[in-house]
């Protein structure tokens, strides 16, 4: 009867832990998003180092049907909030991260289902995107 109590108190202590005993932060992670949507969705559990989730988005105000690139993951105070501008091939852009610092508060990045493209059309627009914001007129 002992061996069963035993067993029984086992299995309840696995559930109860469910796997995960450290207290670090867990965020969504994505490598690499585009038109809205992540590529290969994941979760991550941060380091000491890095006790915030992000989103960074990358947008291109002149190409206004462009959703952008998107990644996600962990990161450190001294990048969190933060907007940053830049140009590629001549075409302006702008990078924006929020962070938060509670478990998955970074929402997975998603688009309509609509937006849903193979990785080979995705690079594809990405490039054409690219190239047509170098040209000058």
């Amino acid at each position: 009867m002992s061996r069963i109590l035993c067993g029984i108190f086992a299995v309840a202590v696995c559930f109860l832990f469910g796997g995960r005993l450290s207290d670090a932060l867990m965020c969504n992670k994505c490598i690499a998003g585009i038109f809205g949507r992540c590529l290969i969705p994941d979760s991550v559990e941060c380091v000491a180092s890095e006790p915030n989730c992000f989103t960074g988005i990358a947008e291109f105000p002149t190409i206004t049907s462009f959703l952008g690139f998107n990644t996600q993951g962990c990161s450190d105070s001294g990048s969190c909030n933060a907007t940053t501008n830049g140009t590629i091939l001549g075409a302006p852009y702008t990078v924006t991260t929020t962070c938060c610092s509670t478990d998955n508060c970074n929402p997975v990045v998603s688009g309509a289902p609509s937006a849903q493209l193979s990785l080979g059309a995705a690079m594809s627009a990405a490039l054409l995107a690219s190239v047509w914001g170098s040209w000058q007129y």
